[in-house]
């Protein structure tokens, strides 16, 4: 019997949107299902006031890739928002990423050489050759002052965690530019696509058969009977049962806030370090459009534990989840008529141009192979 669709894509973020909007371009006929009351998974933006609320936290585009720039900016036009956060730490303000001006307002040290003796000489004094967990690997990569200050406290808020029980992977690099530049990314292309990210979402999945609401697990079997194959982008572990074990995430939670001024703290991303503060970071939504409202509206990021009624954010890619994820990957492969995909469904953190071409490149995968 013939199925009424080529494709079911269980997900309306990035990697499920790109899939269907390319596998359409291609005559193929998708229905898109995501069990949230929108589309756009975690880049959906919700307008309050007259601005766009990033509602999942704060996506700002960045890439090298010009294929990848390319192809965003056929559904949107992009501003030219650098990422520049702040920290506050101790009652004081710093820029961030780590370069010459946080290092003058940290010390008043105003040469990279001034800068980088300092640097060196606390990780001669408190590095060590084989770091074992997180805070002997920021000792050793950037010193006493620096973690301190911006790494210790904010990192034990966001896993949960003290700093010596976190494997020392987390945090591989930390990387430190000894130039007056506040630009959070090194890419050549950055921005926020003027009118939200929905914009692009919209461009995607136009003129495709979309559903919202819908829990692919509480239909399973009809659903699965629509189409001759799968893209399923949820978790991995839930799509086969929990069979080999439950994988773990960080969660988060968001407190959205309106207040009656044009400006609440005079940039779009502020970082709070100390453990005082349950929260990571405040986002104000305006300045990400450089937007000229009466009203603004910040949002407090509250890392948390995650259970299965929360949604997962941040995969904890400690060598126990490894494992267990590694057996659900090899179970993945045997199932030949569902395609899995992005950040749950891989059991990875992706950037948004990654997971963009991610999914472009597995379209071209199936396509070439049906060609051959």
């Amino acid at each position: 019997m013939e199925k009424k669709y080529d494709y079911l894509i269980v997900g309306a973020g990035l990697f499920g949107s790109v899939f269907a909007h390319e596998m359409t371009k291609r005559n193929k006929k998708c229905l898109v299902i995501d069990k949230r009351n929108h589309l756009g998974g975690n880049v959906y933006c919700e307008e309050k006031e007259g601005i766009n609320v990033h509602k999942y936290g704060a996506h700002i585009f960045h890439t090298n890739d010009k294929k990848i720039w390319d192809y965003v900016n056929q559904f949107a036009t992009f501003n030219n928002y650098i990422n520049s956060p702040l920290s506050l730490s101790k009652g004081n303000l710093y820029n961030l990423p780590f370069n010459m001006n946080t290092f003058y307002q940290l010390w008043g040290t105003k040469t990279p050489e001034e800068a980088k003796q300092k640097i060196n000489e606390q990780i001669a004094k408190y590095g060590v050759k084989s770091p074992n967990n997180l805070e002997e690997q920021a000792l050793s990569l950037v010193g006493k002052d620096i973690y301190e200050t911006f790494i210790k406290e904010y990192t034990e808020k966001q896993w949960g965690k003290k700093a010596t029980e976190l494997p020392a992977f987390i945090i591989k690099r930390l990387p430190v530019r000894f130039t007056y530049n506040n630009n959070y990314f090194n890419d050549i292309y950055q921005g926020i696509p003027i009118g939200g990210y929905n914009v692009i979402i919209d461009g995607l999945l136009k003129g495709i058969e979309t559903k919202t609401s819908i829990d692919f697990f509480e239909d399973r079997q009809h659903l699965e009977s629509l189409a001759n194959k799968i893209v399923y982008t949820g978790k991995i572990d839930e799509f086969f049962g929990y069979k080999f074990g439950q994988l773990e995430y960080r969660s988060l939670r968001f407190e959205n806030e309106v207040h009656d001024i044009e400006n609440y703290q005079g940039n779009a991303v502020v970082n709070y370090n100390d453990a005082q503060y349950s929260y990571t970071r405040i986002i104000e939504h305006k300045h990400f459009e450089f937007g000229k409202q009466e009203k603004t509206i910040i949002t407090r990021e509250y890392p948390e534990n995650w259970d299965r009624g929360k949604e997962a954010y941040y995969p904890i890619n400690n060598d126990d989840n490894q494992k267990v994820f590694k057996q659900y990957k090899e179970e993945s492969l045997k199932s030949k008529n569902v395609i899995f995909g992005g950040r749950l469904a891989e059991y990875r953190y992706y950037d948004m141009h990654q997971i963009i071409a991610s999914s472009l490149a597995k379209v071209e995968e199936i396509s070439k192979r049906k060609q051959e």
